[in-house]
């Protein structure tokens, strides 16, 4: 009895002092892992962009003319290979900046006419940001970015088509250099100014400025985006100011179809009497099959009235029709079938220069890009 009770105590004692300890702490809930494509603040994002395209004329030269990045004809190539860095502005951090740079074929169309050193080639875009926390929305950015102007940009994958329209290659600048402000005005419009060295150049040509002005509507289904360029382009002379006009209205009236319509008037003022024009419009509509496929086609009228953008005096037309692909994450496929047309004989046929009014190409484009989506 006595062994028992001293054991019935000493159970007793231990289940109290069992319930009398606290329960471990739950443990801490890890915190989310950053981005793998961020590290520091700066946010990482590149693609490689690679394509084949047949040209039904086999030119001689190997080339499609009137295209813009791909235009190796009847062989593998390299469009581009690029990496971007960036860090964006916020409420609590109003410096940011973007550099985007790499190499390809794109890279060297885009530079054509640079006279700044070759290092310039390489580089996209390469500025700084600047948000007041007070100024309501305010923006200004310095250094060299791509133009406002288009309906389309340098990267294949933030397009519906892989191949440039006509108006993208020859009715609009790539890029500038100088400042840029933006400010939003209310909830569905936004205001720009540029003041950069002109078209497609880090040092400039002369001594004059280019203007830039830019307005857009935001709506639920619809936007409507304008840009205004003017100032002189000439080297070494003020004189003889080149202006564009540019205008895209976007509807994305469902998830299942989007279409823009892109129109673009220029003109190249002469010294003395008269001036160079440009003008056309493209229309495109991306309609969304499934998932993963879509199809989109397009369609433009470019006049190059006096042979300023082209080289040529002629009225241009021009059918696409792409079939994408989304295979897995981070991984693009296009097929594009693309035929141009031309009121004079201006495409090349084997060997024979400007011998048809015609060129038809097949291209396979395949584009593996990585980073966070902005």
């Amino acid at each position: 009895m006595t062994i028992t009770r001293l054991l019935s105590s000493c159970v007793f004692a231990a289940a109290v002092a069992f319930a009398q300890t606290p329960a471990p702490a739950p443990a801490a809930t890890p915190a989310p892992a950053p981005s793998p494509w961020s590290v520091g603040g700066i946010d990482f994002s590149g693609l490689v962009d690679g394509y084949y395209s047949l040209n039904f004329n086999h030119p001689a030269s190997k080339t499609n003319q009137l295209y813009n990045f791909d235009v190796q004809a009847n062989q593998f190539s390299l469009n581009m290979a690029k990496l971007s860095l960036a860090h964006a502005t916020g409420d609590k951090d109003p410096v940011g900046f973007q550099v985007d740079f790499g190499f390809g074929k794109a890279f060297d169309i885009i530079h054509a006419g640079e006279q700044a050193p070759g290092i310039f080639r390489n580089i996209e875009q390469a500025y700084i940001s600047l948000k007041p926390p007070k100024a309501k929305g305010l923006q200004v950015d310095f250094g060299k970015f791509v133009t406002s102007a288009g309906a389309e940009v340098i990267e294949s994958n933030a397009n519906w088509n892989y191949s440039r329209s006509i108006l993208f290659a020859y009715a609009i600048p790539y890029y500038h250099f100088g400042v840029r402000l933006t400010q939003p005005i209310g909830s569905h419009f936004s205001g720009g100014f540029q003041v950069v060295n002109g078209w497609n150049n880090v040092e400039d040509n002369n001594t004059g400025k280019t203007l830039g002005f830019v307005g857009n509507f935001t709506g639920k289904k619809i936007s409507w985006n304008n840009n205004y360029y003017t100032g002189p382009e000439k080297t070494n002379i003020n004189q003889g100011f080149r202006n564009l006009y540019d205008t895209t209205v976007l509807l994305t009236p469902s998830d299942k179809f989007n279409a823009y319509v892109n129109f673009d008037y220029g003109s190249d003022k002469n010294v003395g009497k008269g001036s160079n024009t440009w003008a056309g419009i493209a229309i495109a509509a991306k309609m969304q099959a499934t998932e993963k496929s879509a199809f989109t086609p397009r369609f433009e009228y470019f006049n190059d009235m006096d042979g300023f953008s082209t080289g040529t005096t002629q009225k241009l037309k021009e059918f696409t029709l792409t079939y994408e692909y989304k295979l897995p994450e981070g991984f693009l496929a296009r097929a594009e079938y693309r035929r141009d047309w031309s009121n004079q004989k201006f495409f090349d046929r084997g060997a024979q220069l400007g011998r048809a009014d015609a060129q038809s190409t097949l291209t396979l484009g395949i584009v593996a890009f990585f980073g966070p989506k902005r």
